[in-house]
């Protein structure tokens, strides 16, 4: 087995490290997929990833044949609609890659498309959009993290990734415990990454605060709980499973759509672990306060509660 096309599908922060990384790799033939008006910007201005700018193929769903590897890089929103379009882009011997943020996304796309396309992965990079495009951190960014779920652990799709991989300048490690992996990611996301949109302040927050550490504890407990009910054993991956360091003044995925006025995964962080939880008959507090809080920060950025002088029916106090 041998990956000679690449496609992505979502250009974004997570798709940009991806782009960068697979450019240099000659003899591999590399597309983003995007439709209408999205297709014809790239195909002008291109990808400019720390402030280099790309020029990858465009295709369209319908140009997307004998695609080896497709990654999946989407926000989880836009995850539904796109359904039809990864199995369109799909055939028999495709390896499908999800880079989305959650625990979920596997069984969605695996849903549409079958399992036994899917190689489960994750990845650990900061980045941030600038005006200029997308930056990150090279020297600091762990990558890509990806395996098989059940032995063989060393399948020809995985050694056919890893030459791929050895070829281009993306960092990759390779796991036997792929699920706690993700998982651990996940928590990683739920404790650092939600608190600190309601407060709007840089990660350092968590270092210099006791009161939001206390917050990011309570939702760990949580989400460990959850795990250890679906039999996720973290003790399996605790020496491997860190994040990248960032600064202080660091700001995660979901402040960065908050400050730009756009609707968060949160749906995807606390929504999914409520929906477990009830499912698993296990409280989740913390979560429900965070999701309904990020929910309330969602409306005020589309002008919600924007009271000046429209609306002139008084409240009660209760």
């Amino acid at each position: 087995m041998e990956i000679k096309k690449v496609a992505i599908l979502g250009a974004g922060a997570v798709g940009s490290y991806v782009i960068e990384g697979i450019s240099g790799c000659r003899e591999i033939r590399l597309g983003v997929i995007a439709e209408g008006e999205r297709n014809a910007r790239l195909k002008s201005a291109g990808c400019t990833i720390n402030g280099v700018t790309y020029h990858p193929e465009v295709w369209t769903y319908q140009e997307t044949d004998n695609i080896d590897l497709l990654i999946v890089s989407l926000k989880y929103g836009a995850l539904p609609t796109a359904l039809d379009t990864i199995k369109q882009a799909t055939s028999q011997n495709t390896i499908v890659m999800s880079l989305m943020n959650g625990v979920d996304s596997e069984e969605i796309i695996g849903a549409k498309i079958g399992m036994s396309h899917i190689l489960p992965a994750l990845i650990k990079v900061a980045s941030h959009k600038e005006p200029d495009g997308y930056h990150f951190d090279r020297k600091s960014t762990i990558g890509i993290i990806f395996g098989e779920y059940k032995s063989p652990f060393q399948s020809e799709r995985v050694k056919a990734v890893c030459d791929l991989f050895e070829k281009s300048d993306i960092s990759y490690r390779v796991t036997d415990y792929i699920r706690e992996e993700i998982w651990s990611k996940f928590r990683l996301n739920v404790c650092n990454n939600l608190p600190q949109a309601i407060l709007g302040a840089g990660v350092g927050c968590y270092r210099d605060s006791v009161h939001m550490k206390a917050i990011s504890e309570g939702l760990r407990s949580e989400i460990e709980a959850i795990a250890a009910a679906k039999g996720i054993e973290f003790s399996r991956i605790e020496s491997s499973a860190k994040g990248s360091p960032v600064m202080p003044s660091a700001r995660y995925s979901t402040l960065q759509d908050l400050d730009a006025k756009r609707h968060t995964e949160i749906d995807m962080f606390s929504g999914a672990l409520m929906r477990m939880g009830k499912e698993l008959g296990i409280p989740t507090p913390y979560n429900e306060y965070t999701y309904h809080m990020i929910k309330a920060l969602e409306e005020k950025n589309d002008g919600l509660f924007d009271y000046k002088g429209k609306d002139k029916t008084p409240t009660y106090s209760k």
